[in-house]
């Protein structure tokens, strides 16, 4: 008779004799019980904190541009945006001659969230015909449909497209600073606008019904915004006192008259490297359905050896502007002293574990993925080569080096994917590598991992 899959008779379940050889074997490590009496007291990360990797790791850099506070971005995912905001305040406070300054993130979120909300129901209505209900790459949608991450191009066609404002004319509501119960309420929308889309688009209904039908969820995703974000400007006067005291008084102009007065980077000639060991360099990659703006731009990669990405970084750094950059916040960082060590916890004393995975066997297998979007704002340069980095990241200035972190070269190596720099810092055979036609990831590939 065979056995059933799961049952206890399957082949490899565990027996009585397997339970107590692992007892033995636990109680054999000569640091069981220092390690289980730590615990009882102390979280892992606490008691694997490694010494040598905190007092070798300082807050001093050779190149160093930020003299400002961070910002907060609190209980949400909008990383992606705190990280490209805070680059472009740097040349807006310079012109403002104001030693503070933000852009209104909340401003960036709403037009974000109703511009994938309009690419999320086109995508449905695209594919009713040509994907079943329960494709994969539909399930990966209506998983988290609206969710607060995105990426570097998603946010400049954004901003391009409507501008930007002062954090003090659309500061943060309480729903802009904690996005969970206001995402269920749009995700709802879209998972039930989306099903009736796809069923009328299947039916042959004319298409100015579908449309309709479209444009009647856009709006209640529309008056959920207005009420949990408050209103966008369209057009507003600007005035302020600067750090000298004298007083200034904009013209009235839109959002996008505003961007581009006060944002004199060419977002649009940026590029996005990525490094990413699984797939061949040299090579640009998209991600499908993977956008926010129907029309817009994809999000592209270009994918470049990592010596590549860190000697661009730096050399960005040195000539005097910070990089957007994405990575793996989650492993080897102590928040609160804000330092990433590749060996900041001992984990193998500890418990008597190796990690053994490369990077890209840890993209294969989950171990790893982008998680968080941050700041590069200083270089430890010896000998022309990066040692440590500074980061801005959008939690407060309680952490780290008032709200700064230190991140050793060798993490950089290990867990950053991405930065966000001008297409002219590259080298001339990167540049030309951009103009092939980008190959398609699915989009639950790992580089389709949000920020």
């Amino acid at each position: 008779m065979t056995a059933t899959i799961g049952t206890a008779a399957a082949i490899g379940a565990l027996t009585e004799d397997d339970l107590q050889a692992l007892a033995e074997r636990s109680a054999a490590n000569g640091a069981f019980r220092a390690g289980q009496n730590a615990l009882g007291v102390a979280s892992p990360r606490d008691a694997a904190l490694n010494r040598a990797a905190v007092t070798s790791t300082h807050h001093s850099f050779s190149h160093t541009l930020d003299a400002w506070s961070p910002t907060h971005q609190y209980e949400t995912g909008r990383c992606w945006i705190f990280a490209a905001l805070n680059l472009f305040r740097v040349g807006a406070a310079q012109k403002m001659h104001l030693k503070e300054f933000e852009f209104s993130q909340s401003f960036v979120m709403f037009w974000d969230k109703l511009e994938r909300s309009n690419f999320v129901l086109q995508t449905f209505i695209d594919t009713a015909l040509e994907l079943d209900d329960d494709d994969r790459t539909l399930a990966y949608i209506n998983a988290d449909p609206i969710q607060d991450a995105g990426q570097w191009d998603m946010l400049v066609n954004v901003v391009t497209r409507h501008g930007l404002v002062p954090k003090a004319l659309m500061p943060d509501t309480w729903s802009a600073s904690n996005t969970r119960q206001m995402n269920g309420v749009l995700a709802q929308q879209l998972r039930h606008g989306g099903k009736t889309l796809r069923a009328m688009r299947r039916a042959g209904r004319p298409q100015a019904e579908i449309d309709a039908h479209k444009a009647d969820v856009l709006a209640t995703i529309y008056r959920v915004l207005r009420m949990c974000l408050g209103d966008p400007p369209s057009r507003f006067t600007w005035q302020w006192t600067d750090r000298d005291g004298a007083f200034h008084r904009d013209p009235e102009r839109t959002p996008v008259e505003f961007f581009r007065a006060y944002v004199d980077l060419p977002v649009e000639e940026y590029v996005c490297l990525v490094n990413d060991p699984r797939n061949p360099y040299g090579r640009t990659y998209t991600v499908n359905c993977l956008n926010n703006v129907v029309g817009g731009n994809g999000v592209v990669y270009l994918n470049v050896e990592m010596e590549h990405l860190q000697q661009i970084a730096m050399d960005t750094i040195v000539g005097g502007e910070p990089v957007w950059f994405g990575c793996d916040a989650s492993k080897m960082s102590h928040n609160q002293l804000g330092i990433r060590h590749e060996a900041i916890y001992d984990f193998e004393s500890l418990f008597g574990i190796e990690h053994t995975l490369t990077r890209a066997e840890r993209l294969l297998y989950g171990e790893s993925v982008m998680t968080h979007a941050m700041l590069l704002t200083g270089v430890d340069v010896v000998d022309g080569a990066p040692r440590r980095w500074r980061i801005e990241d959008s939690y407060g200035t309680a952490p780290g080096d008032r709200g700064f972190q230190v991140m050793t070269n060798a993490w950089f190596s290990e867990y950053v994917y991405e930065i966000a720099v001008r297409r002219d810092r590259l080298a001339p055979h990167l540049r030309a590598a951009l103009s092939q036609e980008p190959i398609v990831l699915p989009l639950w590939d790992p580089m389709g991992a949000l920020a």
